[in-house]
């Protein structure tokens, strides 16, 4: 793309003949039937009257109101007493922009595919317990961490999928202690996690987890009926295992050393507020309130079609009004979609959260290495490979490096497309500082990185979660207060 042909020239911003303030590149959204969100190209906001934004925008607001005050004090306006706001506004970008320079953190081991679990959302399209030709080997293992190292990041996060790596563990012990072996001389901040279903969780697994400082992430999809539905094993006891199993990580590492996220099923919808107090009631202080994904077993199974956006967003709302309505009455809890939402949307802070990036967080935020030897861009990348579609494999485990992948087209060509900047929609939406492009997801269902923006699940889940947040940011200050808390 030629990009000095996809912005107005700085002139088009210019104050005209006989206009005593110049506007500041700025988007928009209709919060509601009166108000519109505005937003500029740090995410800073505010919520305006429609007549209000149709005058600053003709140049007739008065420049001694409250509301072009706040305009100029947000950087949405330029006049002459504010010569030093084109510095401020640069110096916000490119605090918000900081991650870019960082590169890939995080890096995720596939060490096996192998899981005893069934769940019918399951991404991955895992494999029987027994299918030992679906785990790495530990010479591809050697060859992550060698490239691993190849990053710049001063924080490396290692995180072990699966399958359920638990499954794998022995190779899950020779990766660590490699990493602890070459961070020697390299002096990383390393972070070690294992996201399991906790059900094989051994003593052996908890000891070796407390000499290392492994965190664990696990599911928990809410009440035992429903979280057993969600998730099948032999036996039908996975919630009573997940639940075994985070007591005694807690015991074992302590009780911020678990984390737990849960998957919205046709059957989750109708149990939102069950769903958060299971989650108050094993002591756990977050919850992940996450859509189904379009890949492995939920889109073969059909359960990634089972609802449609709109009923997911009543949920989200449902659920997050009890969560803060806990924390109003004493129950601290935190949601954490809507707290890195937050946290763009209130602060002058990057998230880091690679869902929510552009350029997306495919390769430059992430990558996955799978059990076969494949350098994929995401998680989703390689779940996309089970389902036969290798479009986002950058390269092979012990032939290619961090540098060729960085520079590969395979990775370049879809970052250069889906950035939102430059998308159609997107570039004019009043939600882009706060939103990502997910060009894996879009690829999944539609074929291209881009998508098409006004069926996009991604765009309509964000669009509704943004409108709903600043909503209750604007008219409902205790529930403010909660929100601001958890930014």
């Amino acid at each position: 793309m030629d990009w000095h042909l996809a912005f107005k020239p700085p002139a088009h911003y210019a104050a005209k003949s006989g206009h005593a303030y110049s506007l500041l590149p700025f988007r928009f959204l209709e919060l509601d039937a009166n108000r519109f969100i505005l937003t500029n190209i740090t995410g800073e906001h505010l919520v305006l009257p429609k007549e209000t934004v149709r005058a600053f925008i003709r140049h007739q607001l008065p420049m001694h109101s409250g509301a072009y005050d706040a305009l100029k004090s947000r950087h949405f306006v330029l006049d002459g007493d504010s010569s030093v706001a084109l510095d401020l506004l640069s110096t916000k970008y490119r605090t918000k922009q900081a991650f870019l320079a960082q590169l890939t953190s995080l890096f995720m081991f596939v060490v096996t595919l192998r899981c005893e679990h069934s769940c019918r959302y399951c991404q991955v399209s895992r494999r029987s317990e027994d299918a030992t030709a679906f785990d790495m080997s530990a010479l591809a293992a050697d060859h992550a961490v060698e490239l691993m190292f190849q990053s710049p990041s001063r924080q490396l996060k290692v995180e072990f999928q699966g399958g359920e790596p638990l499954l794998n563990f022995p190779l899950v012990q020779h990766i660590v202690e490699r990493v602890e072996a070459r961070n020697a001389d390299r002096q990383r901040d390393i972070q070690f996690v294992i996201a399991t279903n906790l059900a094989p969780l051994t003593d052996e697994h908890l000891q070796f987890c407390a000499d290392h400082g492994v965190l664990i992430s696990t599911s928990l999809d809410g009440p035992e009926a429903l979280h057993n539905r969600n998730r099948p094993r032999p036996g039908g006891d996975s919630h009573r295992r997940a639940i075994e199993g985070i007591r005694r990580v807690r015991e074992a590492l302590g009780p911020d050393r678990v984390s737990a996220l849960m998957t919205t099923t046709e059957e989750s919808l109708s149990f939102p507020r069950e769903i958060v107090d299971e989650y108050v009631a094993q002591g756990l202080g977050s919850i992940f309130l996450r859509a189904i994904s379009p890949y492995g077993f939920a889109r073969r199974s059909g359960q990634a079609n089972r609802y449609q956006t709109q009923r997911w967003l009543e949920f989200f709302r449902t659920a997050l009004g009890h969560i803060i309505d806990l924390n109003q009455r004493g129950t601290p809890i935190r949601e954490e979609y809507s707290a890195l939402l937050c946290r763009k949307i209130l602060t002058p802070w990057a998230t880091g959260y690679v869902d929510l990036q552009s350029p997306a967080g495919i390769g430059i935020g992430a990558l996955a290495f799978n059990y076969d030897r494949g350098i994929y861009a995401s998680d989703e990348s390689r779940m996309l490979a089970e389902m036969g579609d290798q479009g986002f494999r950058l390269g092979t485990l012990g032939q290619d490096d961090f540098e060729s992948i960085m520079s590969s087209d395979l990775l370049l060509g879809p970052l250069l497309e889906s950035m939102a900047e430059g998308v159609p929609m997107c570039s004019d939406c009043g939600i882009l500082p706060y939103c990502g492009s997910d060009p894996v997801g879009h690829h999944a269902t539609r074929g291209d990185p881009v998508g098409f923006k006004p069926e996009s699940a991604f765009c309509q889940r964000n669009m509704g979660v943004v409108r709903h947040l600043i909503r209750l940011l604007e008219d409902e200050p205790e529930a403010a207060a909660v929100l601001r808390s958890w930014a």
